[in-house]
């Protein structure tokens, strides 16, 4: 999977956007009013990463689970180690478990139920 693959899928969400709060070199992705610049984080992409990296927030037990069950899921780098796992895409998890993984951490972010 690429960073435009990956990227087209996320963007495709209700009231999302690409923003760079971090500088360039880090893609978020946002859910919210995108004109009032209110908007809640979903998704981390680090640009130029080889393999794909992407946080995403996640259950507390299921990320857990999922760290333990793969070794290409990783506590949030930067971020709430709870709520939040970097996946490496190496194709350990396949594109519709990342898809998945993408829509829950959307969910979370919007109180739509998982």
């Amino acid at each position: 999977m690429t960073h435009k693959e990956l990227e087209a899928y996320i963007l495709s969400f209700p009231n999302t956007w690409l923003d760079y709060p971090f500088g360039e070199g880090t893609s978020v992705y946002k859910v919210g009013d995108k004109e009032a610049n209110n908007g809640k984080l979903f998704a981390i992409i680090a640009d130029e990463s080889k393999p794909l990296r992407v946080s995403l927030k996640c259950d507390p037990l299921l990320a857990v689970n999922l760290r333990e069950k793969y070794e290409s899921v990783l506590p949030g780098y930067h971020l709430n180690k709870k709520h939040w796992n970097t996946i490496i895409c190496t194709g350990q998890l396949s594109q519709d478990e990342i898809y998945d993984l993408v829509r829950l951490s959307y969910n979370l972010v919007t109180d739509v139920s998982a």
